[in-house]
């Protein structure tokens, strides 16, 4: 049966000689697995940057909940992105937000609240011309609502940290600025250095490892915190 749905893609894998299969996180689905054929060919009539990570789609798809993997009738990027591939900065952050969905989207059923902040949130940080230095960490502390574990304020963080034995300490200073990121937007200026920037990702990277099963290292965490000193 077919189906209108707006998609963004999470990665892909090559498949036999021309294929892809690739994963996306539909409006109405969840994350689906679907099966796109030729597109790594000269004369594919959808090619392959379509399916890069955090494309955002249109997509028409055939959807059986019998099967885990489905194909696709119709796809067309919704939104082209227009500095998020190229600009440095923006690019690295992309990777390290796709990593993260990458570990924590697991939900195959439709969340339309979830679906429209991921999608706003692409959109936002392709169109912002500054002030992107701290975007992930707001977006992993707004993200956590949704994920359904963030916390109300920072000694509720602190208080975790010490049931589970964290040593990351979460002092005065670090309670003052996790609780201006629990309630900033992302064109919020928080007035961090790099330093106390790359100690709140440990304390929000520590505190998703508490709450999501095999969240483990981030390969892209070391790229991040270099691009972004």
């Amino acid at each position: 049966m077919l189906h209108k749905t707006k998609g963004i893609v999470l990665s892909f894998i090559p498949y036999r000689e021309t294929s892809v299969i690739c994963k996306i996180y539909t409006e109405k689905f969840g994350v689906q697995s679907y099966i796109e054929n030729g597109v790594r060919t000269a004369r594919g009539k959808n090619k392959i940057a379509l399916f890069q990570p955090l494309t955002l789609l249109d997509l028409v798809v055939y959807h059986d909940q019998k099967k885990d993997l489905h194909r696709i009738s119709e796809i067309k990027c919704t939104a082209p992105l227009k500095s998020l591939p190229f600009e440095v900065r923006k690019s690295t952050i992309s990777i390290f937000l796709n990593e993260v969905l990458s570990k924590t989207l697991k939900e195959q059923t439709e969340n339309e609240a979830l679906f429209f902040f991921l999608y706003q949130s692409i959109v936002t940080l392709d169109e912002m011309n500054s002030g992107i230095e701290n975007f992930h960490l707001i977006f992993l502390t707004k993200y956590s609502n949704y994920l359904g574990f963030a916390p109300q304020d920072a000694i509720e963080v602190e208080k975790q940290f010490k049931e589970f034995g964290v040593t990351i300490p979460v002092e005065m200073e670090t309670k003052k600025y996790l609780n201006l990121l629990l309630k900033a937007d992302f064109t919020d200026t928080l007035g961090m250095g790099k330093v106390f920037r790359n100690h709140l990702l440990d304390v929000l990277l520590t505190f998703y490892r508490l709450h999501q099963e095999e969240f483990g290292e981030l390969k892209s965490l070391p790229v991040l915190r270099e691009i972004m000193s």
